[in-house]
């Protein structure tokens, strides 16, 4: 017998419920599902995320959200405000992501088909930043 998965809904750890909620819907764009002063579930198209205050995790994490197109996306959010991480770029994977912060750190990777540009930069969680050299590896720039 095999088990069927359905989609992810990502918790994140945030400080201040309001804040937050306004940062998913008047920045990134989401609509609000439902909530309260604790926890709240926001969406845009399929991907819900909810958002929890005082509990369930730690805080900065890091979630991978697929669209259909990072550079569009990017375009639409940056003017309003977004934290950009880095923006639209390949990555070796297959994938084109642009990197967004949240107001509490978190980081959301957005991505979607590769283009035939080359590979982009890397920032770690620390802020370093790394490049894909021609030997197939991540090397800080320091």
């Amino acid at each position: 017998m095999s088990v069927t998965f359905g989609r992810t809904t990502p918790i994140l750890r945030v400080a201040d419920q309001a804040r937050a909620l306004a940062y998913y819907t008047d920045i990134l764009g989401f609509s609000r599902e439902w909530g309260d002063e604790y926890s709240s579930s926001v969406r845009r198209g399929e991907a819900t995320i909810m958002l929890a205050t005082g509990d369930q995790g730690q805080g900065e994490a890091w979630l991978y959200l697929g669209v259909d197109d990072v550079d569009a996306l990017h375009d639409e959010i940056a003017p309003k405000g977004a934290i950009v991480r880095t923006g639209p770029a390949n990555y070796p994977w297959g994938a084109r992501e642009l990197h967004v912060e949240d107001t509490e750190g978190n980081v959301i990777r957005f991505g979607s088909d590769a283009t035939g540009e080359p590979d982009g930069d890397w920032i770690d969680t620390d802020g370093a930043r790394w490049i894909y050299t021609s030997e197939c590896r991540w090397q800080p720039t320091h």
